[in-house]
C-alpha cells in the first residue's frame, strides 16, 4: 500500500526537486535567492546545505541569462530546474525561452536534447499587483517546443514536477502562489509519477461538466461538494497539463454530461478555456451539448494592488455557482 504523508503544495514540490537531485546527478536548481535565502516563497529552504553552492545557484538579477544558461546546460546533458521569482519576469527570458530552447530540438535535427524545468510561480491572490500576479499560461501554450504543467493540489505537484525534470523537453511549470499554503496526501514513493498529457476527474458527476486548474480548482471542487447536497452532480476535470492536453478525458466527460463550464483566473480574452471549448465542439462531443459552453475567466484588468478588488477579478464561488444553476435553468 502506498505510503502517504500530509503536506503542503510548496513541500511537495521541494520534496520533488530533492528526490530528483539525490537520483540523478545532473539534476541542478538555479535562481534569484534560491540558495541561502531558501527561495521568494520558501521553497527550496534546506537546499543549499544538503546540495551545496554548484547543485543548488544563486543567479544574477537577470531571467534573460538564467533561462540562457539553463537552456546551455539542458543541452550539453545537463538537468537544470530554474525558479523564475515570480511567472511575469518570464517577459525578460522570452528570447531564451521561445526561440532557443522550444526550437534547439526541431532545429538540430532531433539530435539536440534540451530538458530543462521553468518553475514559475505565477497568479493572483498575494497582493503582489499588476506586474506579480499575471497568469501567462496561454502564452507558453501557443509555442510549439514547450510543455505546460499546472498542478493543483500537493500529489499533483510532485508526481507532475518529477515528470517534468525526467522528460526531455523545456517545460514551463505553473505554481499558482497561494497553492504553496494548501495541504494534502502526497505519496513518500520516490518512484511516484504522473505522466505529462493525464487529467484527473477530481469529483465524479452526471449533470455538468467544470473544467478548471491551478488556483480555481479547489475552489471548483468545493462548489461541486455543497451543491451536489442540493441534488446537483457536478463532474470536475482537472486537465493538469494544458501541453499536451488529454483532450479524452474532457470529451468523454461533456458527452456524459452534456455541459460545460470552464473555469481559470487568467484573463479572459485570448485564454486557454477557448482552446479547451475549441477542442470541445471540434469534436464528437459537440453534438452532445444541450446548452451553451460557459467560461468563467478572470477581467481583462491588470491585477489591482486593493485587496478587495484583487478578489473581484477572479471568479468567485458565487459566479461558479451562479453558472452552474444558469446552464441547468435552475
Amino acid at each position: 500500500m502506498e505510503q502517504m504523508k500530509e503536506m503542503t503544495y510548496k513541500d511537495a514540490v521541494k520534496m520533488a526537486m530533492c528526490e530528483e537531485m539525490r537520483r540523478d546527478e545532473n539534476v541542478f536548481l538555479m535562481g534569484e535567492d534560491v540558495g541561502l535565502y531558501g527561495g521568494a516563497f520558501g521553497v527550496s529552504v534546506g537546499m543549499f546545505e544538503e546540495f551545496g553552492k554548484d547543485r543548488v545557484r544563486d543567479t544574477p538579477i537577470s531571467e534573460a541569462a538564467i533561462v540562457g544558461t539553463a537552456a546551455g546546460a539542458a543541452v550539453t546533458g545537463m538537468r537544470p530546474i530554474v525558479e523564475i521569482m515570480f511567472m511575469d519576469f518570464t517577459t525578460i527570458a522570452m528570447d531564451s525561452l521561445v526561440n532557443q530552447a522550444a526550437k534547439m530540438h526541431y532545429m538540430f535535427g532531433g539530435k539536440a536534447k534540451v530538458p530543462m524545468v521553468l518553475r514559475c510561480p505565477g497568479g493572483s491572490g498575494t497582493g503582489a499587483a499588476a506586474q506579480h500576479s499575471q497568469s501567462l499560461e496561454a502564452w507558453f501554450c501557443h509555442v510549439p517546443g514547450l510543455k505546460v504543467v499546472v498542478p493543483g493540489t500537493p500529489k499533483d505537484a510532485k508526481g507532475l514536477l518529477k515528470a517534468a525534470i525526467r522528460d526531455n523537453n523545456p517545460v514551463v511549470f505553473v505554481e499558482q502562489k497561494t497553492l504553496y499554503k494548501v495541504k494534502g496526501l502526497v505519496p513518500e514513493d520516490e518512484d511516484f509519477i504522473i505522466p505529462l498529457g493525464e487529467g484527473e476527474i477530481k469529483h465524479e458527476g452526471k449533470d455538468v461538466t467544470i473544467v478548471s486548474y491551478g488556483r480555481m480548482l479547489p475552489r471548483v471542487i468545493k462548489v461541486a461538494e455543497e451543491m451536489e447536497k442540493e441534488g446537483v452532480s457536478i463532474e470536475v476535470v482537472d486537465p493538469r497539463t494544458l501541453v499536451p492536453l488529454d483532450k479524452e478525458m474532457i470529451i468523454n466527460s461533456v458527452k456524459k454530461t452534456g455541459k460545460l463550464i470552464l473555469v481559470n483566473e487568467a484573463a479572459k480574452t485570448g485564454g486557454y478555456l477557448g482552446e479547451i471549448a475549441s477542442v470541445v465542439t471540434e469534436s464528437e462531443a459537440f453534438d452532445y451539448l444541450d446548452s451553451p459552453i460557459i467560461r468563467l475567466a478572470g477581467l481583462d484588468v491588470p491585477i489591482p494592488y486593493n485587496p478587495e478588488l484583487e478578489k473581484a477579478v477572479v471568479p468567485s464561488e458565487e459566479q461558479i455557482k451562479s453558472a452552474v444553476n444558469k446552464t441547468l435553468n435552475r
